[in-house]
């Protein structure tokens, strides 16, 4: 009996480990790669002078950006800006200048969480994006769940 008990009490926690959130992620990451949409860093309110990288997967919570600037380390704060095409009749955000109405970019805060090299002279970076409002965080969830999930 105590070597059942032990097989129930294992695959317990196991199923509570999964339960329970062994995933680190809140959103979904969805595959962006093939489409090469690029992000620009920003500094105050003008562009800087060329864009950051190209987004390889991205989540209602962050993105993972591929960079060749070498100047970027964890905890940075970066401003980015980032235009994603409406799709299947879904924009990723909103404004509510004048009511609420479609838009398709967004810039705020990134947190960059992590920074890996990739290969000679290429970076990713992953980070959250920090100053984004529930609505936008929403309507991109929505926006994402018609693209692909990334591995």
């Amino acid at each position: 009996m105590s070597q059942m008990s032990s097989v129930v009490k294992e695959s317990t926690e196991s199923v509570m480990e999964l339960s329970t959130g062994s995933e680190r992620r809140e959103h979904r990451r969805h595959d962006m790669e093939t489409q090469e949409i690029t992000v620009d860093r920003w500094e105050s309110s003008r562009r800087s002078g060329k864009n950051f990288g190209k987004i390889v997967d991205i989540s209602a919570g962050g993105l993972r950006i591929r960079t060749t600037q070498e100047n970027v380390q964890p905890d940075h704060q970066i401003r980015v800006r980032m235009e994603l095409p409406a799709y299947a009749g879904i924009s990723p955000f909103v404004t509510r200048d004048s009511g609420i109405s479609p838009k398709t970019e967004w810039s705020g805060w990134m947190t960059v969480a992590r920074v890996s090299k990739v290969s000679k002279g290429e970076y990713d970076v992953c980070g959250r994006l920090m100053d984004m409002d529930e609505i936008d965080r929403g309507m991109l969830g929505l926006y994402l769940s018609t693209q692909p999930l990334a591995a």
